[in-house]
């Protein structure tokens, strides 16, 4: 699965699933433009000089509709084109329901579903003459219900009807745009490191590694790597699946059968 000669935006490409994606789209051929809300300056270790050069650090706050038209026009401008876009960012959070604060609804709703509202518009504009791929991160707290987390769960859910909307309006009007979604179940990621219970499973097992243990060996269920959510997002960029959109891809050891 190729990706020489297309360019490719990856937002969240900081860290953990959006890095993964930044990472493996690179590394087979794309020219990717790794946004996220910070970018390395020049004379940091590990900053734009020592990246390949087909790697490119841009800022973007998803939930900025700005920050969209801004960073799209330097990839345009610098590129002439966008083939692939892949919305990685989005953040989570655990509360009860009754304890969830509106100001709390509202932050979870503003990046996890706004932002994917603002990366698929803004991917179709950029797109529909051309045509491309976009594919945004779900989640399978979208598809199966999860007590504690109903602002995450809900945004989750909202997206997976986004992309099935967009998809269907892209086909309809005939733009050669495809656009899926894949929603991992548990990911080794540092977005758990956002989580209270997490962070006192840290200190009761000394690190992260022995945190995730003890979650698997509770809940049953086994963690993927970013690495094996970015194969995924691979084969849906790719002309692999150039006859497939409008879907969601559990990505879940069958977690949600």
């Amino acid at each position: 699965m190729t990706l020489a000669g297309r360019v490719a935006l990856v937002t969240g490409a900081g860290s953990g699933i959006g890095e993964a994606c930044a990472r493996l789209l690179s590394a087979r051929g794309a020219v990717t433009y790794c946004a996220d809300l910070t970018v390395p300056e020049a004379d940091e270790p590990g900053a734009t000089g020592s990246e390949p050069p087909d790697v490119i650090p841009i800022r973007l706050d998803v939930r900025e509709e700005a920050d969209w038209e801004t960073a799209i026009a330097e990839v345009l401008d610098n590129q002439g084109r966008i083939d692939v876009l892949v919305h990685a960012a989005g953040i989570a959070a655990a509360s009860p329901l009754a304890e969830t604060t509106l100001d709390e609804w509202r932050r979870v709703f503003s990046t996890n579903l706004d932002g994917t509202f603002l990366a698929i518009k803004h991917g179709i504009r950029a797109m529909q003459e051309a045509g491309g791929a976009i594919v945004v991160l779900g989640s399978v707290s979208g598809i199966r219900a999860s007590a504690g987390a109903t602002a995450y769960s809900t945004s989750k859910a909202a997206v997976s009807m986004l992309v099935r909307s967009a998809a269907k309006e892209c086909r309809e009007n005939g733009f050669p745009v495809r656009i899926n979604a894949v929603s991992p179940g548990g990911v080794k990621t540092p977005l758990w490191r956002a989580m209270p219970f997490f962070r006192d499973l840290v200190e009761l097992h000394g690190s992260e590694d022995g945190a995730f243990a003890a979650m698997e060996a509770h809940g049953g269920d086994r963690f993927a790597t970013a690495q094996q959510v970015a194969q995924a997002v691979l084969f849906l960029v790719s002309d692999a699946s150039s006859h497939i959109t409008g879907i969601e891809l559990p990505i879940d050891g069958g977690y949600t059968l």
